[in-house]
């Protein structure tokens, strides 16, 4: 196959209607969201009806819409140039699902992928990883889950969890054998109305605020056995268990990467505009090096991005391996980009950079998480490192992979 950046008649269709929907929908009230931090439950049941939730990327044989992993990207760059608070209240929950589809066996997936995918209004999901002594470490888990008759009982917290404590489902890590390693890991689904899980801190955060990020708290919060993802080891059926995990962050970090890069070009976009506008030393301050040059290199670095990103979206939509840590490389670069971005279109607006009346302070604030979540800027390089050297190797095609090309 030629090489060919030509994106289809339906990626088209998709995009534009993602970027009409956050001009029309996000942006106007982007600035109260920042302001209050209030989840905005109105854009996301908006979102649902247009079908912009991840229910769009879900497989079609559980009712999604079957968007393959670059539609998906495109609707992440757009909602985030929108608002990247807001675009993470719409997305979020597709880290839920796609832990769903990574590790479940197909009953599962058939229940709540399907419950996702079906219902009239928006089914909000939530992942439960980060721990408050765990982060970058994820198979460092404390949580526990013991096995008790007909379950197990989970006890633990969760840190800095999207949608934590007002998700209708939630899939929480745990570690059932602290002595198994990677092995004892497993994923659990609580559905919403346990009483063993609740919400405990609500965060105030520097950026993103229009997404819910808080405390999940696990206190003898028993599941049935049906809700361990993949059922338990030994089942005919079980699922890759924390192999699954990892794969899933691995294929999901494309998409954040894409995330980055909306916000990169709302700022450059802004930037831009007030650039040839501006008038200083009787001439627009862009036909000045110093700030022309900037703009140049803003615009350099959002399409290497993009052309980083869209690599690896393509070699996850094609089964390819990611031999050298390509996702890991889409996400690093992405996410420093936007940091980098958003300081210069602050730089390029001096004064007016700094006020909240302009909104590129916001897309600063707003870029900074990307070089921390899903994976730290570190970690990603730490990846690299390992995987151009040699020593991680990619998993085979003979290992087990979760079935998330549609879904990362």
């Amino acid at each position: 196959m030629p090489l060919d950046f030509t994106l289809t008649p339906e990626q088209e269709e998709i995009k534009a209607l993602a970027h009409e929907f956050a001009e029309r929908e996000i942006r106007p009230v982007a600035p109260h969201y920042d302001e209050t931090e209030e989840f905005p439950w109105p854009v996301l049941k908006k979102a649902h009806e247009v079908g912009l939730t991840p229910v769009a990327v879900m497989p079609e044989a559980y009712g999604g819409g079957g968007l393959d992993i670059i539609a998906n990207m495109l609707i992440a760059e757009e909602l985030h140039w929108g608002c990247a608070g807001i675009a993470v209240a719409i997305t979020g929950t597709g880290l839920a699902a796609t832990a769903i589809l990574a590790m479940g066996n197909e009953a599962q997936k058939q229940k709540w992928i399907g419950e996702f995918c079906n219902a009239k209004t928006p089914v909000v999901g939530a992942m439960g990883l980060t721990e408050p002594g765990t982060g970058s470490d994820a198979m460092a888990i404390a949580t526990a889950a013991k096995k008790v008759d007909g379950g197990y009982l989970i006890n633990g917290a969760k840190q800095f969890i999207t949608n934590g404590g007002i998700a209708d489902l939630h899939v929480i890590f745990a570690n059932t054998d602290p002595s198994a390693g990677a092995a004892g890991i497993a994923g659990f689904v609580v559905e919403k109305g346990n009483k063993g899980l609740s919400m405990g801190r609500k965060e105030k955060k520097l950026g993103v605020r229009a997404s819910h990020t808080a405390q999940v708290m696990l206190q003898d919060c028993f599941v049935p056995t049906e809700n361990r993802l993949g059922g338990e080891p030994g089942d005919p059926d079980a699922g890759p268990g924390a192999l699954g995990a990892l794969q899933m962050l691995e294929y999901s970090r494309p998409a954040v990467a894409a995330g980055s890069i909306g916000i990169a070009r709302a700022a450059y976009e802004f930037a831009l505009d007030y650039a040839q506008q501006r008038v200083a030393f009787g001439k627009p301050i862009i036909k000045h090096e110093g700030i022309g040059f900037k703009l140049a290199e803003m615009a350099i670095n959002i399409d290497a991005a993009r052309l980083l990103t869209w690599r690896a979206g393509w070699m996850a939509q094609n089964d390819m391996l990611f031999t050298r840590a390509e996702g890991s490389m889409a996400k690093a670069f992405s996410a420093d980009m936007a940091m980098q971005v958003t300081l210069d279109a602050v730089q390029v607006l001096g004064g007016y950079g700094y006020i909240r009346e302009y909104p590129v302070e916001k897309w600063m604030r707003d870029a900074k998480i990307y070089q921390i979540w899903e994976g730290t800027s570190e970690i990603q390089r730490l990846v690299i490192s390992r995987a151009i050297s040699g020593e991680r190797r990619p998993l085979t095609r003979e290992q087990p992979k979760p079935q998330i090309r549609k879904a990362s």
